[in-house]
């Protein structure tokens, strides 16, 4: 596995995904879900982690690249026997039948393996091992031409564990089961299953899932709005937006993976195959700017029905099938990515206080309902008379909590205090929740939340405010800065042309830039000084400059960041200030919406 970047490509159909590394091995890889155990993580521990690996005996990886506006990759290999290409993707197909709608995916990674001169040898490396490698797995010949492999073992509180997969192939067990090799001579394939398939797959059903996958993605792709100066970018990050949409429920999830650390070496290594509320706003925007309203609104629909209506506390993230116990868990076999421990599964941030989240919540319903309208001359629906008491509901927990402390959008675990950014969106969930009662004709209510309204703002336009260092600080009566500040226009707090915040992106682009890039901010936290650039807070700045009037540096800026994207226009959480390399999970929605929102951006001036 190389350790210089991040030169994976990603693969999925929506029910789950696999990194497939620069020398074609599948180096993360859950099953049957997102969030399940894995099946290989080599990524996170080179010796127990698990991998699958197809090489050329004496030969190397010539090229690696996308199927063009396909999530299918293709990994050429070429040495003096010969040269082959290995097809890998998870198969998405564009018809309904009746057990699946066009929603549904199955949990299977195929890969097509295809001679194209001489006769290379291929060397096969199939090592699973099932639920994070707790305990051995066995492989095995099973029924119906299948390699079955399982794993078996007792939790701490010594409850069974018992985990297993198929992988159904035309190559010979024996050569896959002792880690051989042998010649190609004609087309093989591989299809590692979750599920004992019923009827048996052969070449020709998976040259069959082959042809229904591109067909799939083609037709997406073409409903897609392009940017007209970044057309490859843009679409790229589309089609990995896509690919982390849970199918079957609309969630989002952050990242594909889990503990890739912020940092080499550092603890602050996460698991971010979950759905934050907080990317919501920016994921609906784009989504329908780019033409693909329909996974917006399964988003909205998915967020809306997992957020509480009156009793139940909002939290800031949920599984992607709407849980709320997501329980953080430390795997103390696994190294982690390069070293870097722990590795952790779920995310205890979930109990975390975060004010800001009522701010994005109330915005999405507000979008929600200006982009469908309100039936007239019939009973209002029950699902807008949910909505009604939920954003009521809200204004209520603002009103409760918006002078209190709490941990800020970046999810900091130490003591809380009086975030700047989460105030500001405390004033965006009355604002919206205003705009929501106006148009339903609740007028009376509205105009009694203004002074609500008013006293947010002014509170935040006068405390945040930090003369001595010219710009909205991080928290209440510090000097420090946060690029999360950075949005306050965005959200529409302030205007892009107000002298103040003018002079906050000033102020945040020359203390919290270096080398092009941006630190969410440079204070201490609870784990020290931050040390990498947080990716998507670089975008952030690329818009605000644009906003401004600066428009020839946000170009400037903008052109830089995509020549940091990996080998496949992919990007992690974090980038190294020195070297360029991606850190942190991968790849990160949100880096990718943020792409898409500068890209359309630049383009509104030419």
């Amino acid at each position: 596995m190389s350790d210089d970047n991040y030169n994976h490509a990603i693969i999925g159909n929506g029910r789950s995904c696999a990194l497939i590394d620069d020398d074609s091995s599948i180096v993360f890889c859950c099953l049957p879900d997102f969030d399940s155990g894995t099946v290989f993580a080599k990524i996170l521990d080179e010796e127990r982690g698990g991998t699958f690996g197809l090489s050329q005996v004496q030969g190397n990886v010539k090229k690696q690249a996308y199927v063009n506006k396909t999530a299918i990759f293709k990994t050429t290999f070429e040495g003096p026997d010969g040269s082959f290409e290995v097809i890998d993707f998870m198969p998405k197909q564009c018809h309904e039948t009746e057990y699946a709608n066009r929603d549904d995916a199955a949990s299977d990674i195929v890969r097509i393996i295809r001679p194209l001169d001489g006769s290379p040898k291929v060397n096969i490396n199939y090592d699973p091992k099932l639920e994070y490698a707790r305990f051995p797995t066995h492989s095995e010949s099973y029924l119906n031409n299948s390699i079955k492999s399982t794993s078996i073992g007792q939790d701490a509180t010594g409850a069974r564990m018992y985990e297993s997969c198929y992988l159904y192939t035309n190559v010979p067990h024996d050569v896959i089961l002792d880690g051989g090799a042998f010649t190609l001579e004609e087309p093989k394939f591989f299809i590692l299953s979750y599920h004992d398939k019923i009827v048996e797959p052969d070449q020709e059903i998976a040259e069959l899932l082959l042809q229904a996958t591109h067909a799939y993605w083609l037709q997406w792709t073409a409903r897609t709005h392009y940017s007209l100066k970044y057309r490859d970018e843009v679409l790229r990050s589309a089609i990995t937006l896509k690919l982390l949409q849970f199918s079957p429920t609309g969630a989002v999830l952050a990242a594909a993976t889990t503990s890739l650390p912020e940092t080499i070496g550092e603890v602050r290594n996460w698991d971010y195959r979950f759905c934050w509320v907080r990317d919501g706003s920016m994921t609906i925007d784009v989504l329908h700017q780019i033409g693909h309203k329909r996974m917006a609104k399964r988003f909205i629909n998915w967020l809306i029905h997992t957020a509480p209506t009156k009793d139940d506390n909002l939290q800031i993230m949920y599984g992607i099938r709407g849980e709320k116990q997501l329980t953080e868990e430390t795997l103390e076999h696994l190294s982690g990515y390069l070293g870097s421990a722990p590795v952790r599964i779920g995310n205890a941030a979930y109990k975390q206080k975060q004010h800001d989240i009522y701010g994005i919540l109330m915005d999405l319903i507000y979008r929600d309902l200006e982009s469908r309208g309100v039936p007239t001359n019939t009973p209002t629906p029950e699902a807008l008379d949910r909505r009604w008491t939920q954003v009521r509901s809200i204004v209520k927990s603002v009103e409760e909590h918006w002078r209190d402390p709490d941990r800020g959008i970046w999810e900091i675990r130490g003591e809380g205090k009086h975030f700047v950014f989460s105030k500001v969106l405390c004033w965006v969930a009355v604002d919206r929740a205003i705009k929501f009662a106006r148009i339903i004709g609740k007028f009376e209510w509205a105009d009694q939340q203004l002074a609500l309204r008013d006293a947010i703002h002014d509170d935040v336009y006068e405390r945040g405010w930090n003369d001595k260092i010219g710009a909205f600080s991080q928290t209440y009566g510090c000097d420090h800065l946060d690029a999360s500040n950075l949005l306050m226009a965005e959200y529409g707090f302030i205007d892009h042309k107000n002298p103040r915040f003018i002079s906050t992106v000033k102020a945040s682009n020359e203390q919290l830039c270096k080398n092009g890039l941006l630190f969410r901010y440079i204070n201490t936290d609870d784990f020290g000084e931050p040390t990498s650039a947080f990716s998507v807070c670089s975008f952030w700045m690329v818009k605000a400059l644009a906003k401004c009037g600066m428009r020839e540096e946000a170009k400037r800026r903008f052109d830089e960041l995509l020549s940091y994207a990996n080998p496949h226009g992919l990007y992690g959480e974090d980038l190294d200030f020195e070297t360029k390399r991606h850190l942190g999970n991968f790849p990160q929605a949100y880096c990718h919406l943020a792409l898409i929102d500068c890209a359309l951006e630049i383009d509104k001036h030419g």
